[in-house]
Order: structure tokens, then sequence, then C-alpha cells
């Protein structure tokens, strides 16, 4: 399932992602990358959430570092070429463009959790997916534009969930 939605995302891009620009949207694929990366890292002992691969390519993707690194190699970037290359102009449209990206991966992982492609721990579940999606889109759109105020947003909201959540401070260890 996680090579259909990446093979998906990369055809996407190739139809709409805006490519005579990559360069001005790279620093927030790194973005991106960097903080699932940064997530990955900290909660590598205590996920709040693990992809799995159950349809087909389970010999390919073997696991969830490995699935998550197709994510961010294809699906990231995809991503970021088409929400910011199509970003709305209008102040109006903005909010439904980004609400339209927060339903995409909020039907995407209703769909993996369907499939068992995903699962869910520590009282993570799709309605935090859900929240958790519309403040990264907010967060990527403001980082394009002002990178460091998004940094600021990134540490207050990861403040945020790690209090909600009541994260042990031995992760960091």
């Amino acid at each position: 399932m996680h090579l259909f939605q990446a093979l998906l995302f990369l055809l996407a891009a190739m139809r709409w992602g805006d490519w005579k620009n990559w360069r001005r949207y790279y620093p927030t694929i790194l973005f991106f990358i960097g903080g699932d990366l940064l997530k990955n890292t900290i909660l590598h002992d205590h996920r709040m959430w693990q992809y799995q691969e159950t349809i087909f390519g389970e010999k390919i993707l073997f696991g969830h570092i490995v699935i998550n690194f197709l994510v961010m190699a294809v699906i990231y970037p995809a991503t970021i070429m088409i929400f910011l290359g199509k970003f709305p102009i209008e102040k109006g449209k903005r909010i439904f463009w980004i609400l339209f990206w927060v339903l995409i991966y909020f039907i995407m992982e209703f769909i993996d959790l369907h499939f068992k492609e995903i699962k869910h721990y520590y009282g993570w579940n799709i309605w935090w997916s859900l929240i958790f999606d519309f403040v990264m889109f907010v967060i990527l759109w403001i980082h394009h534009t002002k990178p460091l105020l998004a940094w600021a947003f990134s540490i207050m909201w990861l403040i945020i969930l790690w209090n909600i959540f009541d994260l042990s401070h031995n992760l960091l260890k």
C-alpha cells in the first residue's frame, strides 16, 4: 500500500508540482524531512504511530524505518512541490487549500488504518493525526515565507504535544 501511495504522490507531483521553482521549496522539503527525522530519533522507543506493510511489498518495506524513508523521500517532497507550488494568492482560498491537504493526509491515514498499514500507540489516534496535520500544513506554509517563525512554532507545538502525552524526559537520553 505504501508503494502505491508513494507512486500516486510521485505521479501527482509530476503532473501538478512546480518543478521549475523547486529550489524555492527545497528548504521547506528539508524542514519537513528534518522534523520527521527528529520525531523518529526522539521517539524511537516510544513511537506514537508505526508504519507496517501488510498488502504487498512486505519484502521491500519490511519495517517502520524503511517505510518512513520512502515517505520522506517521495511523499514529502511531492507534497511540498504541489502544496507550495499551487498555494493560492487569495487569502480567502488559503485556508481551503490547507484543509484540502489535511483531508488528503486524513484519508490516507484512514485507509492505512483500515488495511492495518499503520498502528497508533500511547493515546495517539486518527483525531490527533487530524489536528497534527492541520498544524503541520500551517507550519509548512509559514516555513516557506518565515522559516525562523516556523521553527519557533514547531518547538512550541513539540512542547505542547510532549506535555499532552506526558512523555518522559528519559526519551531524550
